[in-house]
């Protein structure tokens, strides 16, 4: 059965601040939690004025003590940036205050621009090159202690905090293939790969001791609403952010616009179009439809949905009609079997 998670990058909208759009993220976890989410992850991005989740670990651990069964973790933590035993030494401490509802996504982006990247490793002579050199690494620290090892994740040894690759190339698909992880695939910004990517994943799966069989997660936008034209309101705030980050002036969720067309170009609407394409936008009655075709497209084992709404209830309701759709196609709960 097909699982339903949420994604929130802990938007700070235009005429806020990080601090209520953290208090915000716990209260959309347990309105989350509630609603029979599985999961609920925050993602590490840097230098982004309308994020607030870059100390992901400390958002996770935010969120955790906020909610009480919803797994919770990182969607992704970027391995570039950070030594792997710092990551094992946070996300450990995390599974010992959390037993059993902690996750870690791993990305080999920097989740920034290359100055960014630069100030936060301090050195660039790491390359990318070493992400699956590393991942391992960080799951020996994560696994039973061996005779003999002299460096040790504490906490972190023996947590086994089960880890997820994420990519929006086919890398990742083939990385998390070899490996034997979960894989969760960035559908909501970057859908050209999709299909490719989840094919070549599940046909070249290893079994492994983290996972017997290949599990697909992938991401999509969702904007949901009474009606398709409320939904499409909703939705501007996300376009409008999209086009000022690849603009390179990213700053606070805008707030939406009734006619996307008055502040978006030709060429942008058709950018940002393409490249958040993969979504739900409508109401009800719509999403249900929507979700419906994914399901049937990707075969997938969990969707993730993530959507950023300028207006806080706003975005409750969204959440919570898309959770009503899930119910309504996929039957019974939106939350499978616990991992």
């Amino acid at each position: 059965m097909t699982a339903l998670s949420l994604l929130d990058l802990s938007p700070i909208p235009e005429g806020h601040d990080a601090r209520q759009a953290l208090l915000n993220s716990v209260d959309l976890a347990r309105h989350a939690e509630g609603l029979g989410y599985r999961r609920f992850w925050v993602a590490e991005h840097h230098n982004m004025p309308g994020i607030a989740s870059a100390a992901t670990a400390v958002v996770i651990g935010h969120i955790a003590g906020g909610t009480r069964s919803i797994r919770v973790g990182a969607g992704g933590i970027m391995l570039p940036n950070h030594a792997p035993l710092v990551i094992a030494e946070q996300f450990g401490t995390l599974a010992s205050l959390y037993p059993g509802r902690i996750d870690l996504g791993l990305g080999r982006a920097p989740g920034t621009d290359q100055a960014t990247a630069q100030a936060l490793r301090r050195t660039l002579t790491s390359e990318i090159d070493s992400f699956p050199q590393d991942v391992l690494e960080l799951i020996g620290y994560l696994g039973p202690a061996e005779a003999g090892q002299r460096i040790r994740a504490v906490p972190g040894t023996g947590t086994n905090v089960p880890v997820w690759i994420l990519g929006s190339s086919t890398y990742g698909a083939q990385l998390a293939a070899a490996f034997g992880l979960p894989y969760a695939f960035a559908s909501h910004f970057a859908p050209d790969q999709l299909e490719d990517a989840i094919a070549i994943y599940r046909e070249r799966f290893r079994p492994s001791a983290y996972a017997e069989k290949p599990h697909v997660m992938v991401g999509l936008g969702a904007f949901a609403a009474e009606t398709d034209a409320e939904a499409r309101f909703l939705f501007s705030s996300q376009q409008q952010a999209f086009a000022n980050l690849r603009r390179g002036r990213p700053g606070p969720l805008p707030r939406p616009v009734a006619d996307i067309a008055t502040v978006l170009s030709p060429v942008e609407r058709a950018m940002v179009e393409h490249s958040l394409g993969f979504r739900l936008l409508g109401s009800p009655e719509t999403i249900r439809r929507e979700l419906a075709t994914v399901i049937e497209r990707t075969q997938a084992d969990e969707l993730m949905v993530t959507g950023a709404i300028h207006d806080h209830q706003a975005r409750l309701r969204s959440f919570e009609i898309v959770a009503e759709a899930f119910r309504a196609v996929a039957g019974g709960t939106t939350n499978a079997a616990a991992d």
